[in-house]
């Protein structure tokens, strides 16, 4: 039996609080923006100012509106990009080992060099954060602009990924997730930060504050969210905002 590699030495990922998120979608522009001119070749777009635009991004947000029984309609934003996960199947399925998740930082990537395109692994990732670059004809991703927290020619405060950066609600929180006393490790006790489908055992790093029924108070009681099970991520969102 092969033995499985050690856990990584730090689990670096994002706390995105559903709370406080109000889908500006300056987390997206900043990633798009920093990402054309970051590592690799631009991301690009095909008839970006056309009737049928399409492009490649690596976070997104998606709106929902929530009308529950009793009560005014609530909009949740929900932001998607890739969540590192440490059971990862892009990595498992990738034929050329192009998709790998590294030892020192828990971060997945993927060597473009070694991509061929063949897409097996946005097929195999159940949160749907992979893309296709039409133009480069390589698999994108969220790197946790690993460009970026790393580079000590920024200031310290720039040494995050550019959506937590320019997030003007501070719903985007970045850290080290294997450290319990981390500060992002801390908010996601106290607010009971969730693993988006548990149930499917990839095992993500990243986590989801949840959201608050509208109108309750600041220290009132939080929607349990973290029992939801479904088969998708689709039917998994669904029960989510069902709990309102």
């Amino acid at each position: 039996m092969t033995a499985l590699p050690p856990p990584p030495a730090r689990k670096l990922g994002l706390v995105i609080d559903l709370d406080t998120c109000v889908g500006c979608h300056a987390c997206v522009t900043a990633c798009k923006g920093w990402n054309d001119q970051g590592q690799g070749a631009p991301l690009s777009d095909q008839n970006a100012y056309g009737s049928d635009p399409s492009g490649t991004f690596l976070n997104r947000v998606h709106s929902y509106e929530v009308t529950p029984a009793t009560g005014p309609a609530q909009v949740v934003n929900f932001p998607r990009s890739c969540l590192h996960c440490d059971n990862a199947p892009c990595v498992t399925v990738c034929p050329t080992g192009a998709s790998y998740k590294r030892a020192e930082d828990g971060i997945v990537l993927v060597n473009e060099d070694a991509c061929i395109g063949c897409g097996l692994c946005a097929w195999a990732c159940p949160y749907g954060a992979r893309e296709l670059d039409a133009q480069a004809g390589v698999m994108k991703k969220c790197t946790l602009c690993v460009d970026r927290i790393y580079n000590e020619t920024l200031p310290e405060d720039d040494r995050v990924p550019a959506c937590v950066r320019t997030c003007p609600t501070g719903a985007r929180h970045f850290g080290d997730l294997a450290d319990p006393e981390s500060a992002v490790s801390r908010l996601v006790a106290e607010r009971e930060g969730f693993a988006l489908m548990p149930e499917i055992g990839a095992a993500p790093v990243n986590r989801y504050l949840p959201p608050r029924p509208k109108g309750a108070a600041a220290s009132g009681p939080l929607t349990p969210l973290v029992d939801v099970k479904a088969t998708g991520l689709a039917g998994w969102l669904d029960r989510l905002l069902e709990r309102f």
